[in-house]
């Protein structure tokens, strides 16, 4: 059986998490800023003042995803991450998923609804232990029998 002492555990790889995990958010929330209607095409026409919704989204993606790559407040960057999560999931993919005429479409749209609830999961974890680089415990010695 595999202890887990034994698995990787390097700084490194925590910089390397972080990065990975908010590249997403950096590039998304760049491109509410450089591809504004195209966002605006994504919610569902009944809401009001879409321009400013997508405006403020990208500010909080941008904000949470320097806060959680660069370990500063990265359990607030989780809680922001969750806030502009929890509503595009639903709002956007869950009624695009429901409503669209297109199979393919639909499709496509449970699969970023599903990718939402997970990223949901991530910035939750996030929330309650941070991204800090944690050092493993030494591993117990076994009792020498007598």
């Amino acid at each position: 059986m595999l202890a887990e002492d034994r698995l990787p555990n390097h700084r490194s790889l925590t910089l390397i998490a972080r990065f990975l995990f908010t590249s997403l958010f950096l590039l998304s929330g760049v491109t509410h800023f450089t591809n504004i209607p195209y966002y605006v095409a994504l919610m569902p026409e009944q809401t009001p003042y879409p321009v400013f919704w997508v405006l403020i989204s990208g500010i909080v993606e941008l904000a949470a995803a320097v806060m959680i790559l660069f370990n500063w407040r990265p359990r607030l960057g989780g809680w922001l991450l969750i806030v502009f999560l929890l509503p595009v999931t639903v709002v956007v993919h869950g009624y695009e998923m429901v409503h669209a005429e297109d199979a393919a479409v639909r499709a496509l749209q449970q699969a970023h609804f599903i990718k939402g609830f997970s990223l949901i999961g991530a910035a939750l974890l996030i929330t309650q232990v941070g991204v800090a680089h944690r050092v493993a415990p030494p591993a117990a010695e076994p009792s020498e029998k007598r």
